[in-house]
């Protein structure tokens, strides 16, 4: 009678925690008078997350229960994305460099030196709350010398150190700055990346958010990372004197334009700020009303060539109807007017991020840090004192 070959044996490495595992290959031996074969290797894994609700904002740590030494374990999401990793010196375990993010399925699988190889999956418990952030500048946009990076987040930021820690810079040219946190004039919480000095013209800056995964506190987990990248354009500035009602833009160090202008009449509210601001926005043509900067019903107009410097409203714009004062006297209810013509010319030439350097004696005071950008009179200790990592 012939004998019936023994099928090959399919050895299934036990996962422990709960986890399904499989080892690599197959093996057993044949029957009387066939071949043997050598049994393939027992491989076994642990993982330190589990289930279907497994915690977030920890790393995947998998560890070889039985086996030789690891020499890959991959672990990906749903969608594909790989966490990055690195076994240990003795090769009895792996840990990913990243934290595992909130409401997302993951899959693990790792080889040994024998050939082995195990299986496992999990998923995180989805989020109770979610953070986002708005970015600025835009992304791949040209700005100013003076432009900061600047972070607004949808809700609170109770771990602002680890947070700040998972936002690298990089810079063209290895530019020095630092972040600094503050509440933003819509009241959420803010961080900004600020260099020690103007940037240099020419400037490519990257920002990496690594913040997948990351607890933000009371306001609720980031689901995804973030970038964007923007340069540095023209090496361009405006000084404008309050006291001798001047507006002049220096490109490269030199006087390009020089124009007479009338701020904000000093003495009372309708006074205009001083110091360092950065041109936020070029508006062109919007509807001014007083109501809206607390001033009553001393104005509403339609308003050409518009500037934005400040959250508060302060601008600098065309103001045909106030041509008396141009040069003269500050008369405008806080924002700096010019004619039509050189506000014009003033608006084709200026970048979103160019430094207006605001002088003079009449003036209600110094620029808010958060109002508009309000970081560059602030000193380079001051500012750097402002980051949750100092």
């Amino acid at each position: 009678m012939n004998r019936i070959p023994v099928p090959a044996l399919l050895v299934t490495a036990a996962l422990t925690l709960g986890l399904c595992a499989c080892s690599g290959g197959s093996g057993g031996a044949g029957g009387p008078g066939g071949d043997d074969k050598q049994a393939a290797p027992k491989t076994r894994i642990s993982v330190n997350l589990t289930g279907d609700r497994a915690r977030s904002g920890e790393p995947v740590t998998v560890t070889l229960a039985e086996g030789e030494r690891l020499t890959e374990v991959s672990v990906t999401d749903s969608k594909g994305a790989r966490l990055e990793g690195k076994v240990s010196a003795d090769g009895k375990s792996w840990t990913s460099s990243r934290k595992v993010t909130p409401g997302t399925a993951y899959a693990v699988e790792a080889r040994d030196a024998a050939g082995g190889s195990a299986k496992a999956a999990f998923t995180t418990a989805a989020p109770d709350k979610v953070n986002k952030l708005t970015l600025a500048p835009g992304k791949n946009t040209t700005v100013g010398i003076a432009q900061p990076l600047s972070i607004v987040f949808d809700h609170p930021v109770k771990n602002k150190a680890d947070v700040e820690k998972h936002l690298k810079v990089t810079t063209s040219n290895n530019t020095e700055g630092s972040w600094g946190w503050m509440q933003d004039w819509s009241g959420k919480d803010r961080v900004d990346w600020r260099p020690k000095e103007y940037w240099k013209s020419g400037t490519k800056v990257t920002l990496d958010a690594a913040l997948s995964g990351i607890d933000s506190g009371a306001g609720g987990w980031f689901v995804r990372d973030y970038t964007t990248t923007f340069s540095i354009g023209r090496n361009q500035l405006v000084k404008v004197d309050l006291d001798n009602h001047r507006l002049t833009l220096l490109r490269d160090g030199q006087t390009v334009k020089d124009v007479p202008m009338s701020a904000g009449t000093p003495g009372g509210e309708k006074a205009s700020w001083r110091g360092r601001t950065v041109l936020m926005s070029k508006e062109g043509t919007i509807n001014m009303r007083s109501e809206t900067v607390g001033l009553g019903d001393a104005y509403d107009k339609m308003v050409d060539y518009s500037m934005r410097l400040t959250w508060s409203g302060m601008y600098a714009h065309a103001a045909p109807w106030n041509a008396a004062y141009f040069g003269s006297a500050n008369k405008s209810s806080g924002c700096i007017g010019m004619s039509d013509a050189d506000a014009r010319s003033v608006y084709e030439a200026a970048q979103v991020g160019d430094p207006f350097e605001i002088t003079g004696s009449d003036a209600k005071g110094t620029q808010a840090l958060n109002n508009g950008y309000g970081e560059w009179n602030l000193s380079w200790a001051e500012w750097r004192a402002k980051s949750a990592l100092r």
